[in-house]
């Protein structure tokens, strides 16, 4: 079996841009955009709620989300990672210039250059 290798730096902006293009994204219709740029045909978005398939699930989960707390900033608290066809992110959202109200790490599998799926780890609140 062959696998092919995404490139890192194309790994490196689908993770950037997604954090702040899709899922920091207050407005539908660049949301929309972005989405339709950055993600394949028929793509999958695992996160706590539940599994989350194709393009039109993952832009009302997106502003569904954003509309919960319209003033947050998502932020990436260290440098992308790649191997192979997939990379991870870590994050941290709340208002911007307070600490965060949560992080997090976005994992993406890519194919043909585009997220075919994105696992969201959720880190547990400091107690």
């Amino acid at each position: 079996m062959t696998q092919t290798n995404e490139s890192a730096d194309r790994i490196h902006e689908l993770l950037r841009r997604n954090l702040q293009e899709v899922f920091g994204e207050g407005d539908a219709k660049r949301r929309r955009a972005a989405i339709d740029e950055l993600w394949t045909e028929n793509p999958t978005l695992y996160v706590p709620p539940g599994v989350i398939a194709g393009r039109d699930a993952i832009d009302k989960f997106a502003g569904d989300l954003r509309g919960t707390h319209p003033h947050f900033v998502y932020t990436p608290t260290g440098e992308p990672q790649a191997l192979h066809n997939a990379g991870r992110l870590a994050w941290r959202s709340g208002p911007r210039g307070e600490a965060p109200d949560y992080t997090g790490w976005d994992v993406i599998i890519v194919e043909s250059g585009r997220i075919a799926a994105l696992y969201v780890f959720l880190d547990q609140p400091a107690t």
